[in-house]
């Protein structure tokens, strides 16, 4: 089933056991005690590093910005959310072995395990086939999501820039409101929506408020057309 993985991925491993440690959870191991391999989390702070340099070198060799341009760009390109997107469209999920506890929680947690897994599987691509191959997989998986962030400005913080387009345009400064919350501790889900005065512009969901309010943000800065 792992050699699936490999194949969406496009790497011919060596050693496929170093992929299947890839998406291995720490939990796993809690109940999978003769399990013969390690956790994911050393692939993890390796693949970590790789990704940074070769996210970092591509857009010092193909963009002539400014350094805090550039820096914003792969902070963007490299952060949970879209490590956790792209890990999605992979189909690395299906793929995560995890303690039972962890396979029931969807929400926030599950973004970061998928997050997680993806900087391991480029590790574990790093040490089974070096850097030029890891060069290949992650310029055609995460380099590639460059041309979205530029054209919907997620390099910047939705909330300041959706305030600094509010005061410009409508000279007022957006609130926010919960509209409704629910589950437990561990797994909260809020919809928050942002006002101009009592304009209701968008809602956002995410499970913290502060996640939601970002999404309301970013909605309502497409909903008034101001991206």
């Amino acid at each position: 089933m792992i050699e699936s993985l490999a194949k969406k991925i496009g790497v011919k491993f060596k050693n496929i056991e170093l992929l299947r440690q890839a998406v291995t959870h720490r939990s796993y191991l809690n109940e999978n005690r003769d399990y013969a391999l390690n956790h994911n989390e050393r692939l993890e702070f390796l693949g970590d590093a790789v990704l940074e340099l070769i996210i970092t070198e591509y857009l010092y060799n193909n963009y002539k910005n400014p350094e805090g341009e550039l820096t914003s760009w792969r902070s963007a390109l490299v952060n949970g959310e879209m490590l956790a997107h792209v890990a999605s469209e992979i189909g690395v999920e299906k793929f995560l072995l995890m303690s039972r506890g962890e396979a029931k929680d969807t929400g926030r947690a599950r973004q970061y395990l998928l997050a997680n897994a993806l900087e391991a599987i480029i590790g574990a691509t790093y040490l089974d086939q070096g850097y030029e191959v890891s060069k290949k997989l992650v310029l055609s998986h995460v380099a590639i999501k460059l041309q979205e962030i530029l054209d919907k400005k997620l390099y910047l913080d939705p909330k300041s820039y959706f305030q600094e387009k509010a005061q410009e345009n409508n000279k007022v400064t957006p609130s926010y409101r919960v509209m409704k919350e629910w589950g437990p501790d561990h797994d909260k889900h809020f919809i928050v929506g942002v006002f101009l005065a009592d304009e209701l512009v968008a809602e956002g969901d995410g499970n913290s408020k502060q996640e939601a309010q970002r999404e309301a943000a970013r909605l309502g800065l497409e909903v008034k057309g101001w991206i």
